[in-house]
């Protein structure tokens, strides 16, 4: 067995550099976190929006690495307190100079915060932009249905924020057109048989087609589930 090593408690050193470290890995540790955060910050854009609510990418960035930096230096004993000082410091600075950079440049804003995008427009669900957010159709409709919308053609247009959040804009109740049932009990069962006179909705993406044919593929998706489209007013 090896001799257990003595700790020297209180060396001046160890507390605040680590054990034989030396004041030149500060720099070191300018270059680490500077590099990390921009690295952190480019992985949660590419993420996508899912699951952040209520908090930006950046300020969802700034979160982790503030709490990763004051975290390990309270009970790891080889992670010393300057360098995590200085890490605070970094990522504090780093906060404070991106906040101007986007108040005062528009490409820097869209980069770091992000963009709203248009999910659903007149009743139709826009299949390219929500395909590239990887948002599943269930969380889509969850959201609809907790502002009383039972089917698309309630809705005139939808926004992803960059919170994660849904912006919805509804047709007033005379306006109303047909849409996609996104109602449980009527999604999940798709048209078996098709009648002359009826309108259906594409199951994936809310296109309407009336007196559809068995089998017949949607021009914008290319899928081939159809639902009788409904067209009642929302529930206020």
């Amino acid at each position: 067995m090896k001799p257990e090593q003595s700790v020297d408690l209180f060396d001046v050193n160890r507390l605040l550099m680590g054990e034989g470290i030396p004041f030149s890995f500060l720099a070191e540790v300018l270059l680490r976190t500077t590099v990390m955060f921009f690295i952190l910050l480019i992985i949660l854009r590419l993420s996508g929006k899912r699951g952040i609510k209520q908090l930006s990418v950046f300020e969802l960035a700034i979160i982790i690495s503030l709490g990763s930096a004051a975290g390990d230096p309270m009970f790891y004993e080889d992670v010393a307190l300057l360098p995590a000082i200085l890490v605070l410091i970094i990522v504090i600075s780093l906060y404070k100079l991106i906040t101007y950079l986007t108040g005062r440049f528009e490409k820097v804003e869209e980069f770091v915060e992000g963009k709203p995008v248009k999910l659903i427009e007149h009743g139709k669900i826009l299949y390219k932009p929500f395909r590239k957010e990887s948002l599943a159709y269930d969380e889509l409709f969850s959201q609809l249905r907790q502002q009383s919308v039972s089917h698309l053609g309630q809705v005139q247009s939808a926004y992803l924020e960059t919170s994660g959040e849904l912006s919805i804009f509804y047709f007033p109740d005379d306006e109303v057109i047909s849409g996609l049932p996104i109602l449980p009990d009527i999604y999940d069962f798709p048209c078996t048989e098709f009648h002359l006179g009826t309108t259906y909705s594409c199951k994936h993406c809310g296109e309407l087609k009336p007196d559809l044919q068995p089998s017949t593929t949607c021009p914008i998706c290319g899928e081939n589930e159809w639902l009788e489209a409904s067209h009642s007013p929302r529930m206020n």
